[in-house]
C-alpha cells in the first residue's frame, strides 16, 4: 500500500517536472506563485489519480511512464508542434540536422497508418537492393511495424556502418512479402543540388535546411556565377521542403538580399522579440529569381519564400505553402529527454503572419505530372488542418477560410527530390519549365 508520505514525495517530484516543462527551453523568466490554490488543487488531483491507478489498475503500471505520458499530453495539447521527446526521438532529431548518418538510405512516411517508402536515395544500400517507392514496410528485423511510431522505425533502420538489417516489404502486384537483407552504410544527407537548365539559367533544389545548407548554396552559386555564360536567372526549388534550422533559412535569404528585413519573431514577452536583417553582399546578386513552392513547403522554406517575395527579390510560383508560421526551440532535459516547445510566431518583412495561411504564390501553377496508373494518395494536409494549430495572431480566429491548396488527391512526383538531378525529369516538370520560360521572357523584355 502506498504511504501518505510517498504520495507527497511524488507530488513534489511532479511539481518540479511541471515547472520545468513550462520554463526550460522558452528562454522566459516566469514567476510561479507557490500559494496558487488552483494549481495546487489540480496537482493534488493528479497525484490522487496516479495513486488510484497504481493501486487498482488491472495490470502493474510504471509511475514514471504515466507521468511522462501526462507531460506529453499536456505539451502536445498546446499545439501540434510542441512535444516531450523521449531520448531516442531527441537523438534522431539531432541526427537529422547533421548531414549524415548510418543507415540504409530510404525516405519513409506514415501513409494511412502504414510505414511507406517515399523514395530510396540513389546510390545507397536500399537503392542498390531494389527497394521502391510505395513499398509498404511491414517488418524490421522480424518485428512488426504495426503501431510503430515513425521515429521508432527510423531508429531501428539506422545504425553503425557494416551492420545488417532485414526489411520486409509488401509491394503492389507482388503476391508475397519481399525480404531485403541490407548492410548499413554512411548515408550523406545532401540538402542542396544544382545544375544549369540552359546556358545562363541555373536551378537549385533545397530539400531541407540543415547545418551546412548556406555553405552548400554559396558553393553552387559561385560555380554558376563563374561560368562562361553570365548567370541570367535562377530557379530556387523549395517544393516539398519541410523546413529545418531557422538560422539557415535566415542565412539563405541573406544570400539574395542586401540590407532588407528578412524576418521578425514575436513571442509572449517583448524582450524575446527579434528582427533579422540582411547584410550587403559583394558583389550584389541582381539576377532574377523564381522560387517554386507547394503545400509541402513549410517553416524554414516559407521564411525564405516570404522574405524574397515581400522584398520584391523573387517571383513565387506554384501552389500555396503549408502555413507553419511558428518557431520552436528544443532544449535538453535530464535523462536524455528533450522539450520541443513553440515560443513565438514569425512574420514576413511586410508584417504578415502566415500561420495556418501559407505563402500565396504570385503566379499559381499546379503541377501537371500525374501518372494515369498511379493510385490516389492522401489528401493534401496543411497547418490549418492540424488539431490545436495556432492562429495567425493570438485570439484571432477569423482565418479558418484562409488560403488552402488544391485538395484533389494526387500522387507527388518524388523522382527529383531525393536522387540526383536529371535533366529529363526537370524538362518534364511543368512548374520548372514554366519558371524557366518566365526567366527567359524577362530577359527578352528587359532588352
Amino acid at each position: 500500500m502506498i504511504q501518505k508520505r510517498d504520495k507527497f514525495v511524488r507530488l513534489g517530484i511532479f511539481l518540479v517536472i511541471m515547472v520545468a516543462s513550462v520554463t526550460i527551453g522558452t528562454g522566459f523568466s516566469r514567476k510561479i506563485a507557490a500559494s496558487s490554490n488552483e494549481s495546487y488543487k489540480s496537482l493534488k488531483t493528479f497525484t490522487d489519480v496516479l495513486e488510484i491507478v497504481e493501486k487498482n489498475y488491472v495490470d502493474e503500471v510504471d509511475a514514471k511512464d504515466l507521468i511522462n505520458k501526462a507531460i506529453q499530453g499536456m505539451v502536445h495539447g498546446l499545439d501540434p508542434h510542441s512535444a516531450l521527446l523521449p531520448p531516442e526521438a531527441f537523438d534522431e532529431l539531432q541526427i537529422d540536422t547533421k548531414g549524415e548518418f548510418g543507415g540504409i538510405g530510404i525516405v519513409i512516411t506514415m501513409q494511412k497508418g502504414i510505414l511507406t517508402v517515399i523514395s530510396p536515395i540513389e546510390g545507397t544500400p536500399a537503392f542498390k537492393a531494389g527497394i521502391e517507392a510505395q513499398d509498404k514496410i511491414i517488418k524490421v528485423d522480424g518485428e512488426s511495424t504495426r503501431d510503430m511510431k515513425l521515429w521508432e522505425a527510423v531508429k531501428k533502420m539506422r545504425g553503425p556502418k557494416g551492420q545488417e538489417v532485414i526489411i520486409t516489404v509488401v509491394r503492389k502486384g507482388v503476391p508475397k512479402p519481399i525480404e531485403f537483407k541490407l548492410i548499413r552504410d554512411i548515408i550523406p544527407v545532401e540538402s542542396v543540388r544544382a545544375l544549369f537548365l540552359k546556358p545562363g539559367y541555373g536551378y537549385i533544389r533545397i530539400t531541407n535546411f540543415q547545418a551546412d545548407t548556406e555553405e552548400d548554396i554559396l558553393t553552387e552559386l559561385k560555380k554558376m556565377e563563374a561560368g562562361e555564360v553570365a548567370l541570367k536567372g535562377l530557379i530556387l526549388d523549395l517544393r516539398n521542403n519541410p523546413g529545418g534550422l531557422l538560422d539557415q533559412a535566415i542565412k539563405v535569404s541573406d544570400i539574395f538580399l542586401e540590407n532588407e528585413k528578412i524576418l521578425s519573431i514575436k513571442g509572449r514577452y517583448k524582450k524575446n522579440n527579434k528582427v533579422f536583417r540582411a547584410t550587403p553582399d559583394t558583389p550584389a546578386r541582381t539576377y532574377p529569381i523564381v522560387v517554386l513552392i507547394n503545400s509541402g513547403s513549410a517553416s524554414a522554406s516559407e521564411i525564405v519564400a516570404g522574405a524574397l517575395q515581400d522584398n520584391h527579390r523573387a517571383l513565387i510560383l506554384g501552389t500555396a505553402s503549408f502555413g507553419k508560421g511558428s518557431v520552436q526551440t528544443v532544449e535538453e532535459l535530464p535523462d536524455g529527454y528533450g522539450l520541443k516547445l513553440t515560443i513565438a510566431r514569425y512574420y514576413t518583412p511586410s508584417g504578415r503572419s502566415i500561420q495556418a495561411k501559407g505563402i500565396e504564390p504570385d503566379i499559381v501553377i499546379k503541377q501537371k505530372i500525374i501518372e494515369e496508373d498511379e493510385e490516389d494518395d492522401d489528401s493534401v494536409i496543411t497547418e490549418a488542418d492540424l488539431k490545436n494549430h495556432l492562429e495567425a495572431e493570438p485570439s484571432v480566429g477569423d482565418n479558418k477560410e484562409s488560403l488552402k491548396p488544391d485538395k484533389k488527391k494526387k500522387k507527388r512526383n518524388t523522382a527529383t527530390k531525393y536522387g540526383k538531378l536529371k535533366m529529363e525529369d526537370l524538362n518534364a516538370d511543368y512548374q520548372v519549365t514554366r519558371a524557366l520560360e518566365i526567366l527567359i521572357s524577362y530577359n527578352i523584355f528587359k532588352k
